[in-house]
């Protein structure tokens, strides 16, 4: 996907990875959003070799926090133990008009427990 304004989609720096917030324009719903960010973020690692395994940060950011059982729930699919921190945070608007973004930090070697 390529960026809607000027910025890159991830970044490699000192052993991580930055990736930009990911979006699923396409999708309908906030669990298909979820799900449609998460892909497009794994892709984004999978350019750096990285897996969704390799993240040990997210930020998601909703529209409607009322509605965050539903992302929990699709996010919780992608994701094993340990866990990545995270933070979700209510905003008033997201690009595209979407409810769901989601940004993440990658490590580029292996994560100790």
């Amino acid at each position: 996907m390529k960026p809607i304004g000027p910025y890159s989609p991830s970044r490699k720096a000192g052993g991580f990875v930055f990736v930009s917030g990911q979006i699923a324009a396409e999708a309908q719903g906030v669990a298909a959003q979820t799900e449609g960010s998460l892909k497009q973020l794994a892709a984004v690692l999978s350019e750096h070799g990285l897996t969704l395994a390799d993240v040990v940060k997210t930020t998601v950011f909703m529209t409607d926090l009322g509605r965050f059982a539903e992302m929990n729930d699709v996010y919780a699919k992608h994701f094993a133990e340990p866990y990545p921190a995270r933070a979700t945070v209510q905003v008033s608007a997201l690009p595209k008009g979407v409810s769901v973004e989601i940004e993440a930090v990658a490590v580029t070697r292996p994560v100790e427990p």
